[in-house]
């Protein structure tokens, strides 16, 4: 037991909560400690019985079988590669981006009445991380290799094909290329820095020196004048997220 509890610590921070979670409620379900029900996103439990808890346990919460200990797979490998490379000491603008990936993922739910969030949100992870690392080569089952940048595409097909499915992986796919192109690709082709990581997600998670290593470095933001980096430096936050009561911000994705 000594040896898991030093393992479950060794994780990154984020990713040690998400995982945890993800264990502890499904186990809550199994064992009729909670009601499997009370964990379920129900949209007029939500905004008509005041539930409030049911969008956050939504998404930790899945029943136990094959499919979830495939999502717990994923969830611990590619969370933890990207906290550790691309938001490497970055916990603040990690988090920014599964707050962003969450409400969206949210809102989709209340119009296709989704009930099980971890699918898409696990996916919508995946998903950053593979085209961070287009060229990467990855594993799949029955010894089948190929570019991680096919790797969300395959596991939609697959879902579709044995189980009928594909509908939560699509969303967790749409979301995740959402977040990119506005966080990643739409800056770096000279565009605008929409989004902006709150100053109080900094002044909780403050940014950490001498932390995992990693691979899979975020790409930098150009702009059309060919001066590079554009980061806002003034210190005024801009765009999506960055006004009001919120406090300065961040850009995201910088070295």
């Amino acid at each position: 037991m000594g040896e898991i509890a030093d393992w479950f610590r060794s994780l990154p921070l984020l990713t040690r909560y998400w995982f945890g979670l993800s264990i502890v409620f499904p186990v809550l379900g199994r064992f009729k400690i909670i009601s499997p029900y009370h964990l379920i996103f129900i949209y007029n439990n939500v905004f008509k019985k005041f539930q409030i808890w049911r969008p956050f346990t939504a998404v930790f919460f899945y029943p136990m079988g094959l499919h979830y200990l495939v999502n717990l797979y994923f969830l611990y490998s590619y969370s933890m590669r990207l906290e550790t490379s691309a938001y490497n000491g970055r916990p603040a603008e990690y988090l920014f981006m599964l707050l962003f990936n969450f409400i969206c993922i949210l809102i989709v739910a209340v119009f296709s009445e989704i009930q099980l969030l971890m699918d898409p949100m696990v996916l919508s992870v995946l998903y950053v991380w593979c085209q961070l690392n287009k060229e990467q080569i990855v594993s799949f089952w029955f010894g089948t290799h190929f570019k991680a940048v096919y790797l969300p595409w395959v596991l939609f097909a697959f879902n579709l094909v044995i189980s009928g499915g594909g509908l939560y992986e699509l969303i967790g796919i749409l979301v995740g290329h959402f977040y990119f192109f506005l966080n990643f690709q739409y800056p770096q082709e000279g565009g605008r820095q929409l989004l902006h990581v709150p100053a109080i997600l900094y002044k909780y998670f403050p940014n950490q020196s001498g932390s995992f290593g990693g691979f899979g470095q975020a790409p930098q933001r150009r702009d059309p004048a060919g001066r590079g980096d554009t980061g806002n430096h003034n210190g005024q936050s801009r765009g999506w997220f960055g006004a009001h009561n919120w406090g300065t911000g961040h850009v995201l994705g910088r070295q």
